[in-house]
């Protein structure tokens, strides 16, 4: 047993971020679960205080979750690790890569700019012309820059009802219009892992009955799946552009071939156990601490 002290940013009382600290605490003999909503950064003194303690302190930190919900205040947390960071404490997965992929807007441009294949897309504050791009895709899908699970996301047709259907969504908080064309899906897409970069498994999302979406959240089932060598290829260059300790990028198999929708610095610990028994979490705790020469 090493005894190294890595801390976990995470959401207590979730089932993924709890496994992560059970995992690192049963290597370490040292657990810590951080709630980035108690932390208190002291500029001057240089550190982060967690129920007493110093998190620049720790000889490492592992984000998990910054939060329950996706919002823009999570770059706000994420700045106080990165002043941690650029003092010399490890964080797993870099902040700089975290922080391209928050903002799906913001990741969705890194990925267009670095030659991914994706669904056509529209971004915009002009519903009017939000509703003439959907003119051209026939079928979209609104999309929120801050969600997880496709929460929020709304099926939007062409046709005279379209503009009222995109200014109600802006009503609901979305100023900037994000829109993408429907993928031709087979019924499910895929969520590649990855680990250090190294390829571990990939998972189907199959989507539940009657719903457009793939999502679990839509009632979606995880499966397993044996992608083509392709679309692992696909995969492995997306999640490149991020430079991610853990990460699992989302691709679906369309007529047109192989796209990818996103990359998530979070997901993958639930889809990976659901569909292969794979423990993400005992093999996250195991690169950590072999990064940090343990």
């Amino acid at each position: 047993m090493t005894t190294k002290k890595v801390g976990v940013i995470g959401v207590p009382g979730g089932w993924s971020s709890e496994s992560l600290a059970d995992a690192l605490g049963s290597r370490t003999g040292y657990r810590l679960l951080v709630d980035m909503s108690r932390v208190e950064l002291d500029l001057e003194r240089g550190r982060a205080l967690f129920m007493g303690t110093d998190l620049a302190s720790l000889d490492g930190l592992v984000v998990k979750k910054l939060g329950p919900t996706y919002s823009p205040d999570l770059l706000d947390r994420l700045d106080i690790l990165r002043f941690l960071e650029a003092r010399g404490l490890p964080v797993f997965s870099p902040t700089q890569g975290i922080r391209e992929l928050l903002d799906r807007l913001s990741c969705t441009v890194t990925l267009r700019l670095g030659g991914i294949p994706m669904p056509a897309t529209v971004i915009t504050e002009d519903p009017d012309l939000a509703a003439k791009a959907l003119e051209e895709m026939g079928v979209g899908v609104l999309k929120p820059l801050y969600t997880t699970k496709a929460r929020g996301m709304r099926l939007v047709k062409a046709g005279p009802q379209a503009r009222r259907e995109i200014t109600r969504f802006q009503e609901e908080g979305n100023r900037v219009i994000y829109l993408q064309r429907k993928a031709s899906l087979p019924g499910q897409d895929l969520g590649v892992v990855f680990l250090g970069g190294r390829y571990l498994a990939t998972y189907a999302r199959a989507a539940g009955d009657g719903s457009w979406s793939t999502s679990t959240s839509s009632g979606g089932k995880y499966r397993h799946h044996e992608p083509t060598a392709e679309i692992v290829e696909l995969a492995q260059r997306a999640q490149a552009l991020f430079r991610l300790d853990f990460t699992c990028v989302d691709v679906a198999e369309t007529p047109e071939g192989p796209i990818v929708f996103e990359v998530s610095a979070f997901g993958g610990f639930r889809g990976l156990r659901d569909s292969t028994g794979m423990d993400a979490a005992g093999l996250y705790a195991d690169h950590v601490l072999t990064r940090l020469g343990s």
